[in-house]
């Protein structure tokens, strides 16, 4: 029976060790998972998960009654529709639909108004 001789090799002969571009597909990899994870808790903190979710409808309104405001529309298979404050004032024809009456207790009742010219009872 014929002995067979083991020589031990240190990692030097390893040829997957000498190659040094072995350790930058590791760190791209961990590059990947570190960011995924810092836009995840980036949306987490501003509280806004909505915007992970497909399934999901918003309106984002950002610096309410600035002159930098902003108007953020999410729908359901549309593109993300950003709308910025201009100083243009919109104006047209158009008709008068009814009347909003604001209540002492800060309700906002709309009152539409009748073809007939009758006046509307409901509330």
């Amino acid at each position: 029976m014929k002995r067979r001789r083991y020589r031990r090799t240190g990692l030097i002969n390893n040829e997957d060790e000498q190659n040094p571009l072995t350790g930058v597909a590791n760190l791209f990899d961990i590059a990947m998972v570190f960011s995924v994870a810092l836009l995840v808790a980036l949306v987490m903190s501003y509280q806004m998960p909505e915007l992970l979710s497909p399934t999901e409808d918003i309106t984002l309104v950002k610096n309410p009654g600035q002159k930098d405001m902003q108007i953020i529309i999410k729908e359901q298979g549309q593109p993300i529709e950003v709308l910025n404050m201009t100083d243009q004032i919109g104006g047209g024809t158009g008709e008068a639909l009814g009347t909003a009456y604001k209540l002492a207790d800060g309700r906002v009742v709309y009152v539409p108004e009748e073809e007939d010219g009758g006046n509307t009872t409901s509330s």
